[in-house]
């Protein structure tokens, strides 16, 4: 007999608001098909709105009064990033949940975001940083939001050169992604600490989902063809129970967004074997994560990089 798959229970997201960013595939697809089948009104943050509409197709397909809408908005452009939260605030619609998954996965080649940053810290961290700067009041009008961003295994792998975030002196596919996910859990940790202090109610967690299969791993690495770190990547990732799929994988960064007993700072990943697979519970930060004066540096040089201020 099949052992069950592991899930949780979403409580009822009856009139809130999420806003999901790369909501049309991989764990972004998943958490938007979940929140909507609980209720949520979800706001599909994408770059492309023809996959958007297909993502919308396929949500409606099994929750047919899913209250879905698409947005245009790119994490490598701050310009995008701005006129995406602008239009929000011109709807007035206090944000519930802010999940802020999207991203790309180690590109052979180092690559630039329109504005200038290395294309993974500034793609999968800055433009989240910025977007969570750019939706604070609404978060803050919610009363009692949540912020989840989704981190990786892979941040054990980055590394706080503070005279080198950009990658411009050595670049390492690996490296450059791993030091992304990094600052996405230490930003999570540091939010929660600024939200503490400043009464914002925003219960900010870090995720991550272990070994899943998504579009992640092939967008970014296989660019220009498979790498000896791609094919070793798909090697593991086809060994029997060492990987999951979406619906399994979305589980940690549910949990953060929807439980009652997900935890204000904390850490959720798959708690099976190496936190590779399986439902979801703590996981433990990289060394580099643990140090609250590197999470408040890391928030000081993020405000000067995109120009965007918290109170």
């Amino acid at each position: 007999m099949a052992k069950p798959l592991p899930d949780i229970a979403v409580p009822d997201l009856t009139g809130r608001l999420a806003v999901v960013t790369g909501a049309n595939s991989g764990l972004g697809f998943g958490l938007t098909g979940r929140l909507a089948a609980a209720g949520a009104e979800v706001v599909l943050a994408v770059r492309n709105r023809a996959k958007g509409e297909e993502a919308v197709a396929a949500v409606r397909a099994v929750t047919p009064g899913a209250k879905l809408t698409i947005r245009e908005f790119d994490l490598s452009s701050l310009a995008s990033v701005e006129a995406f939260a602008t239009g929000l605030e011109k709807d007035g619609r206090a944000v519930d949940i802010l999940l802020n998954n999207a991203g790309i996965m180690m590109p052979p080649q180092r690559q630039v975001t329109e504005d200038g940053f290395e294309l993974q810290f500034g793609g999968n961290y800055l433009g989240h940083f910025a977007l969570t700067a750019r939706l604070l009041p609404l978060l803050r009008a919610a009363g009692a939001s949540r912020v989840v961003s989704l981190s990786s295994g892979l941040a054990s792998q980055g590394r706080l050169d503070w005279d080198d975030l950009q990658s411009a002196k050595r670049y390492s596919p690996t490296r450059a992604y791993g030091l992304s996910k990094l600052a996405m859990l230490m930003f999570a940790q540091e939010l929660q600490r600024r939200s503490d202090a400043g009464g914002w109610g925003i219960l900010s967690a870090a995720a991550h989902p272990g070994a899943t299969h998504t579009n992640l791993q092939t967008t970014g690495p296989k660019q220009g063809g498979a790498t000896l770190s791609t094919r070793g990547m798909d090697a593991v990732m086809r060994l029997p129970g060492m990987s999951q799929q979406i619906p399994q994988g979305i589980l940690p960064a549910l949990f953060a967004a929807t439980s009652p007993d997900a935890a204000p700072g904390a850490y959720y990943g798959p708690n099976g074997l190496l936190g590779l697979t399986g439902g979801p519970g703590p996981a433990k930060p990289p060394r580099q994560a643990r140090n609250a004066a590197d999470d408040a540096r890391l928030w000081t040089v993020s405000e000067q990089l995109t120009g965007v201020t918290f109170p």
